[in-house]
């Protein structure tokens, strides 16, 4: 029996080291099959001899038989969450209070990747693991140790021959994205729903009441901290790390130290980018107090500890399967791509196509039909194809290719020299013609209501209108000829057409797809030259005198309005009374003159639609622009203002209420 109970010993040894070495080391010693052998062996000693069955056993990693339920038990110390920011300034403001309250003493700071997972704590009583429990309310956490044993890399015993009497580790069972695939397969082949993302998984799989299937889930852990201790004394959070991954946990491996907040900030706007690169999901990074002393005098607020903070980039991420990449022709040619995918939720909303911008942007990131990808909502708005999975391929999947030829009108695609971008060479393009139209009509343009995606596909399909002057041809008669157009909605948008003749010479130039002339360049234009006529005749070097005309841009321009065929469309909407003049600017009496001045609108407004106040700053004589940079003087954010907020307040660019503004222009 001595020699059973010595051969059983030895084998938990083997195994628990064999693990280490798998799952928290990388290193593996020793094949599956041979892991399994031992791991036979183990369970046929354990079934015949149940008296040597002990907690720490790897072959309770497998998943015992189904609890009844769950046991709420309160933690030693409280679990309190961490506070969040968001931008470089939030993190500035925590570093002067931690200053301020330490009374300007040195402090040194760690940085951690912050893992999307669940948080645990681990409690060891003589080295051997003995619970482990949710955050749960902070107080109070779920007993979850029969599943926490199956996650492979929780050390089960602390590898040390000498542990202290009590030790409570903290940290983060989390699954990777590979997994989730993995789950996710298997839930399709069942008929199920597949899961939404990695974390809401791991939840879910640590409340289960059967450890086998939880087992089956493959969740893994990262320590980072600790609760109660006894028989220790920790003097750092660098000590800790240290001795957590002498006791044997997994310790993330991207970890830094700093003595300056502005290097903190550079590192942590370092891995926005790089978050999609790690196996795992992330959202962003904690920064603590490394002196466990400061800590202590620093102490908690109600909710939240004062020395360390999360700073968070504002990304939901989903992963699904793309399906497609489609092409789609725009009003100068350029053939955008757009992946389709597996519909998923993204901050609140159902998504299922994003743009893939340009043949570069699919290179760079190795998309392919059939990857499986992560998608993100950039600022919570735009759908944006964070990265594929390469590693998750079943089989060769063939690189993207665009293609030879228009899948709209059948003409030949060229790249440009870098082979970035890729366009139809055809003008007369169905599908230039279309996007073309959409654009003219647009409500900052020339604002033609009723003429959106659905009644241009119409007009172009029937025949009715084939360039931007056909527009002002059409007739009640026409129009009704159309499926689905009412008398009501077809007079409705004939009266739309003809409002929209006395726009003005700077949206006209924005709808009618003039290379690189967006809303600025055309607001620019209009205000240098007048009238179209003295656009059209202008020289490349006269163009180039233009403020942010640049040379390559001022030769594009002249080279659009040489071509017989658009001066052909000016001809036309002039002989429909289409107004190609613009007014000059008169400031309204007793406005402020904002002359220079360059303003970014942000949010949502009360007393203005964002296009109204905009105009309204370019009336005046300044500059509306869509994105901050230092250049920016003023930024006035309505409501539910978001990044661009936050990057105004980086770069310390004055921002305006709504009502700042109008005191400012005297409403």
């Amino acid at each position: 029996m001595a020699a059973i109970a010595k051969r059983a010993e030895e084998l938990r040894r083997l195994l628990n080291l064999h693990n280490h070495k798998y799952y928290v080391e990388a290193k593996p010693e020793i094949s599956d099959r041979e892991f399994d052998r031992l791991l036979d062996e183990l369970k046929k000693i354990e079934t015949e001899h149940p008296e040597l069955l002990t907690p720490d056993s790897p072959s309770q990693r497998v998943g015992g038989a189904p609890i009844e339920g769950f046991k709420t038990v309160a933690h030693r110390e409280p679990m309190l969450s961490i506070d969040n920011t968001y931008n470089a300034t939030e993190l500035r403001e925590f570093d002067k209070r931690v200053r301020k309250l330490l009374g300007n003493e040195p402090v040194t700071y760690v940085v951690e990747l912050k893992i999307d997972g669940v948080a645990i704590s681990l409690t060891y009583e003589k080295g051997v693991f003995s619970l482990g429990l949710t955050r749960g309310d902070g107080d109070k956490g779920d007993d979850v140790t029969h599943n926490l044993r199956t996650v492979r890399d929780l050390p089960l015993r602390l590898a040390t021959d000498k542990p202290p009497d009590l030790f409570e580790a903290r940290g983060e069972v989390y699954m990777t994205r590979e997994d989730l695939v993995r789950v996710n397969e298997q839930q399709k082949k069942a008929g199920k729903e597949p899961y939404a993302n990695p974390r809401n998984l791991t939840a879910g799989s640590l409340k289960l009441l059967a450890p086998k299937l939880c087992a089956e889930r493959r969740l893994r852990l990262f320590s980072y901290g600790m609760g109660a201790v006894e028989g220790i004394a920790i003097q750092s959070h660098r000590q800790l790390l240290k001795l957590l991954g002498e006791y044997g946990f997994p310790v993330n491996p991207h970890v830094e130290t700093f003595t300056d907040m502005e290097n903190v900030i550079e590192y942590c706007g370092s891995w926005e980018k790089k978050l999609g690169d790690l196996p795992y999901e992330t959202d962003g990074l904690v920064i603590k107090v490394d002196d466990i002393d400061q800590r202590r005098r620093l102490g908690n607020t109600a909710k939240s500890p004062r020395w360390v903070v999360a700073y968070k980039f504002d990304q939901e991420q989903a992963i699904t399967k793309l399906k497609d990449i489609e092409i789609f022709v725009g009003k100068n040619g350029v053939l955008t791509p757009r992946a389709h995918f597996d519909t998923v939720q993204l901050a609140g909303t159902k998504v299922t196509y994003a743009s893939l911008h340009n043949a570069e942007n699919i290179r760079a990131k190795d998309i392919r039909v059939g990857d499986t990808i992560v998608v993100i909502k950039a600022g919570k708005i735009i759908p944006y194809v964070l990265r594929s999975e390469p590693g998750l391929r079943k089989g060769k999947l063939p690189e993207y290719k665009f293609p030879d030829k228009c899948p709209v009108c059948g003409s030949k695609v060229e790249p440009d020299e870098k082979k970035t971008f890729y366009y139809c060479t055809s003008r007369d393009c169905v599908g230039r013609t279309k996007k073309t139209l959409e654009s003219f009509a647009k409500r900052d343009r020339m604002d033609i209501e009723g003429l959106g995606e659905e009644m241009v596909d119409q007009l172009v399909e029937a025949g009715l209108v084939k360039t931007v002057p056909d527009i002002y041809r059409l007739s009640l008669e026409s129009l009704l000829e159309l499926e689905r157009v009412g008398k009501k909605s077809a007079q409705n948008l004939l009266d739309g057409i003809a409002a929209s003749k006395q726009r003005g010479l700077a949206r006209v130039l924005a709808g009618l797809a003039i290379p690189h002339v967006g809303d600025s360049v055309a607001e620019l234009l209009a205000d240098e030259f007048g009238s179209i006529d003295a656009l059209m005749e202008a020289s490349v070097e006269r163009l180039s005198q233009v403020k942010g005309v640049g040379p390559i841009m001022a030769k594009d321009i002249r080279a659009h309005f040489q071509t017989e065929s658009q001066r052909k469309i000016v001809q036309d909407l002039r002989s429909h009374g289409v107004k190609l003049t613009q007014d000059a600017k008169v400031k309204p009496k007793g406005a402020t003159d904002l002359d220079g001045k360059t303003f970014v609108v942000t949010g949502t407004l009360k007393n203005y639609e964002r296009s109204d106040i905009e105009g309204l700053i370019k009336k005046l004589g300044g500059k509306a622009v869509g994105s901050v940079s230092k250049k920016t003087d003023y930024v006035v954010a309505g409501e539910k203002a978001g990044s661009k907020l936050d990057k105004a307040k980086e770069l310390g660019v004055t921002v305006l209420t709504e009502e700042q503004f109008e005191k400012m222009v005297g409403k």
